[in-house]
């Protein structure tokens, strides 16, 4: 009868072990499309454990970029880049393939961070990786071109992480 009960506590507890295991998030893909002066969807809502693949497309006629960060740096009273990048923050070296376009950890005329540039319109990149813990919270997009003309123009959005 005590091997019994033992058996049933034990049963219960994997079970309730298991119930609590929380399972990985489904993968997310989101188009971001650049634009004169903006990116669409301006707000972008994931969680951390999720797999997550940018398509990213330059339907403007000027080159762009995208920055995930927070706090932006001001370089000669213009804004230059964040000074928090999501991905040094979060430990994560994204995935990157470029169709035409480029892409980096750039420390150029006050950029620094993880980006990607496309220069011309129809320039594509994939940019993919997983969210981690350290990423939870609010993060902003940017781009920063043309000496932060693009980023003071309106070209931002939030990239919003979900525990």
């Amino acid at each position: 009868m005590k091997r019994l009960m033992w058996l049933m506590i034990v049963l219960f507890i994997i079970l309730v072990l298991a119930a609590c295991t929380a399972q990985r998030p489904e993968p997310v893909s989101f188009t971001v499309e650049m634009t004169e002066y903006a990116f669409n969807p301006a707000s972008i809502e994931v969680q951390v454990g999720q797999e997550v693949t940018l398509e990213l497309v330059n339907l403007g006629t000027l080159e762009h970029e995208i920055m995930f960060g927070r706090n932006v740096m001001m370089m000669e009273n213009r804004p230059a880049g964040y000074q928090e990048d999501m991905f040094a923050v979060g430990g994560v070296e994204p995935q990157v393939e470029m169709m035409a376009g480029e892409m980096g950890e750039e420390e150029e005329e006050g950029h620094t961070g993880f980006m990607v540039v496309l220069p011309k319109t129809g320039d594509m990149a994939s940019l993919k990786f997983v969210v981690t813990q350290e990423m939870v919270g609010e993060w902003e997009m940017g781009c920063f071109e043309q000496d932060g003309v693009h980023y003071d123009a309106g070209m931002k959005g939030r990239f919003i992480v979900n525990p």
